[in-house]
C-alpha cells in the first residue's frame, strides 16, 4: 500500500508548535478529509480549535506504508507519526 505523507506544523495553546505527519492512503487526495484527521488528533492532545490548513499542513510526498501503520490506518482512515512537541 502507497500512503501519503502530510507534513504538519501546529502551534499549541501554550504557543510551542507540534510536529507531526498525518498520514494517508495515497487515494486520498481531499485535503478537508486529511485535515479532518489532524484535528480529531488534535483533540485527543487537547488542542481543539487549532488552526489546521494549508497554512499548517501540505502534501509533502508519497511512500510505501510502514507494517506499524496498517492497523491505524485500517481502523481509523489514517495514521500520525509524532515527531515535536505533541505531548
Amino acid at each position: 500500500m502507497k500512503v501519503a505523507v502530510w507534513d504538519t506544523y501546529v502551534t499549541k495553546k501554550d504557543g510551542s508548535v507540534m510536529h507531526f505527519d498525518i498520514i494517508v492512503p495515497e487515494e486520498i487526495i481531499n485535503q478537508e478529509t486529511v485535515y479532518s484527521y489532524g484535528k480529531t488528533y488534535l483533540a485527543t492532545k487537547g488542542q481543539t480549535g487549532r488552526s489546521l490548513t494549508t497554512n499548517e499542513s501540505i502534501f509533502c510526498h508519497i511512500e510505501t506504508v510502514k507494517p506499524d501503520w496498517v492497523k491505524s490506518i485500517d481502523q481509523q482512515g489514517y495514521f500520525i507519526y509524532e515527531m515535536e512537541n505533541c505531548n
